[in-house]
């Protein structure tokens, strides 16, 4: 199948882009992930959750039990598969979406994967070499994410002399080590890392020439959902509260060719997906 086929399929999923871009919904199975930390942190109420998610129209649904949100610790591998991998079987058992595990640790991802999950998202692009040859040994799609410095410390200073190119050039780098290691370019997702590494300035610069990303032939995902730059630009210091300001740059990405935004508010962003991809599409 080529790289620009609008459907790709592997044994676990299916991802149709013909109607333009995807929406991948987030699970944060956290205590203290950013804007919805603690919220489905109970089994139950993360499946529903889940569920709710992929009636509302999401393609793919993000589960993460990490919270990678400015400053954070990770927790130890045991805890993470305690929160996910419950929710990874029983949202599998009962939806034909696709989930994806948020993990950069191959112990999580491995697990992840043989309780259902068909993605992997890498917020640190296959830094172990692990994860690529997981997602080959699985035949799984995965999502390679920039970031500068760890969650940690990612927001202590970033500094750039041009953040466009220098993302780029990291993302290319990354996809040709996935490829090398025997990931097939069509199951390659790239994504800028907006609020990784980055200050506001720096998350503008790369929204205005995602393009850029676009350009390259490799799908492109984007996570700005009710992100810190939003409350920054307009004033909203709680994230519940950043929906408009994330739908102004969902509707960009989906006009400009993104495949797939990562959000919290998937209802939402569905419809606004579907406006801005048919006013593209208009002749």
């Amino acid at each position: 199948m080529g790289l620009n086929a609008p459907v790709i399929e592997w044994s676990r999923g299916r991802l149709d882009f013909s109607g333009g871009c995807l929406v991948m919904g987030v699970l944060n199975v956290t205590p203290d992930s950013f804007s919805d930390g603690g919220q489905f942190l109970d089994e139950d109420r993360a499946v529903a959750h889940g569920l709710q998610m992929a009636e509302d129209g999401a393609a793919v649904i993000d589960v993460g039990g990490e919270s990678t949100r400015p400053g954070s610790q990770p927790p130890p591998v045991e805890e993470q598969l305690r929160r996910i991998v419950p929710v990874i079987e029983q949202v599998g058992r009962k939806v034909t979406t696709p989930i994806s595990v948020d993990t950069y640790r191959p112990e999580v991802a491995a697990v992840a994967l043989r309780a259902g999950a068909a993605m992997i998202n890498d917020i640190t692009a296959l830094s172990d070499q692990r994860m690529g040859e997981l997602a080959v040994e699985h035949g799984v799609p995965v999502v390679l994410m920039h970031i500068q410095g760890t969650p940690a410390t990612m927001q202590a200073d970033p500094r750039y002399k041009d953040v466009v190119a220098e993302v780029l050039d990291f993302l290319m780098e990354r996809a040709g080590r996935a490829e090398r290691l025997g990931v097939p370019r069509e199951r390659i997702f790239i994504d800028p890392g907006i609020g990784f590494g980055k200050t506001v300035r720096h998350n503008l610069l790369l929204l205005k020439h995602i393009d850029r990303f676009v350009a390259t032939g490799y799908r492109v995902v984007v996570g700005t959902s009710r992100k810190n730059f939003i409350g920054r630009m307009t004033g909203k210091e709680n994230p519940g509260e950043r929906i408009f300001g994330t739908a102004a740059t969902v509707a960009l990405c989906a006009a400009a060719g993104v495949s797939m935004v990562r959000v919290h508010d998937v209802a939402e962003m569905v419809d606004v997906v579907k406006v801005a991809v048919g006013i593209t599409k208009a002749c």
